[in-house]
C-alpha cells in the first residue's frame, strides 16, 4: 500500500470518527487536514456550533478524540492534534454550509475559468440544485459545483 493510499484511509477513518464525536456532543465537523511538518503528523479538526466553538469546548473535543484514535488508528504513530475553530474565513465544503450562509461575503476559486476568471469574491445569493449564484461586482455569476475548487467564507 503506497504512503498517499494510506494517508488517505487514515483522513477518511479520522474523518469519521469525529464526525460521530462531534454530532454526539452537539457540535458541527467543519474539516479535517493532515499535514505533516517537521516529521511530524498534525491533525487538524475544525469544529463548529451555533454561537461559536470555545477554548474549552476545543480542549474537550481534542482529550476525547484524541483517546478515540488511539484506539481506532493503533497503525497511525506518533501524531499531534489540534482543534480549532474555523474562524472568519471558514471554508464551505457540503451544500448546507452554502444554504447557511446565504447572504455571506463568499471566495470561491475555480477548476477552470469561468467569464475569463478562476477566482471571485462576492455575495452568495441562491443556491441551486446543481450550482451556486454569487454577484460580484454588480453581476451575477452562476458557478457549477463541480467547478468549485475551494470555497471560503470571506471574513464575518
Amino acid at each position: 500500500m503506497d504512503l498517499s493510499h494510506k494517508s488517505k484511509q487514515h483522513v477518511n477513518l479520522i474523518t469519521q470518527v469525529a464526525e460521530d464525536l462531534c454530532q454526539g456532543e452537539g457540535f458541527e465537523l467543519v474539516h479535517v487536514e493532515t499535514v505533516t511538518w517537521n516529521r511530524q503528523t498534525i491533525i487538524r479538526i475544525y469544529a463548529d456550533k451555533p454561537g461559536g466553538i470555545t477554548l474549552g469546548d476545543c480542549a474537550a473535543i481534542s482529550r476525547q478524540l484524541g483517546d478515540l484514535l488511539d484506539v481506532h488508528l493503533p497503525d497511525m504513530g506518533g501524531y499531534r492534534l489540534e482543534v480549532s475553530s474555523p474562524g472568519p474565513h471558514r471554508p464551505l465544503k457540503k451544500k448546507q454550509d452554502f444554504h447557511r450562509f446565504k447572504g455571506s461575503q463568499i471566495k470561491i476559486e475555480t477548476r477552470a475559468s469561468i467569464q475569463g476568471k478562476k477566482r471571485f469574491t462576492g455575495t452568495l445569493e441562491q443556491i441551486q440544485e446543481d450550482a451556486v449564484v454569487i454577484e460580484v461586482d454588480g453581476e451575477r455569476v452562476e458557478i457549477p459545483d463541480l467547478q468549485i475548487y475551494k470555497a471560503n467564507l470571506a471574513g464575518r
